[in-house]
């Protein structure tokens, strides 16, 4: 029956916990959830925007989890993402440049 059963919702993923058996406190929910942002990230190669959209946090929240709660959590992570994050943002200029041109040339001239 769902009166046994509690649900947390914090942002992102809702957890529905057994009140007898587990509770997650924000402290926990906040780390983990730098875990996961650091892992997709790494994996995926995201930009903070695109980790930003796909955890429904903003990008300040994915930026001070991975540069400052991670680096706690889980330092061999941090650096990891830290060397993504890098590359992302010494790419950041053409990526601009392309979608600028993308935006301009799909328009007919005035």
């Amino acid at each position: 029956c769902l009166c046994c059963f509690q649900v947390i919702h914090l942002h992102f993923p809702a957890y529905i916990v057994s009140t007898s058996v587990l509770r997650i406190t924000v402290k926990e929910y906040i780390e983990e959830r730098a875990v996961e942002i650091g892992t997709y990230i790494i994996q995926s190669n995201a930009t903070v925007r695109q980790t930003a959209r796909k955890f429904g946090v903003s990008k300040s929240t994915v930026h001070k989890d991975v540069s400052e709660r991670l680096i706690s959590i889980n330092p061999g992570i941090a650096k990891e993402v830290r060397k993504v994050l890098d590359i992302n943002k010494a790419e950041r200029h053409i990526r601009g440049g392309l979608a600028t041109k993308e935006k301009y040339s799909n328009k007919p001239p005035a």
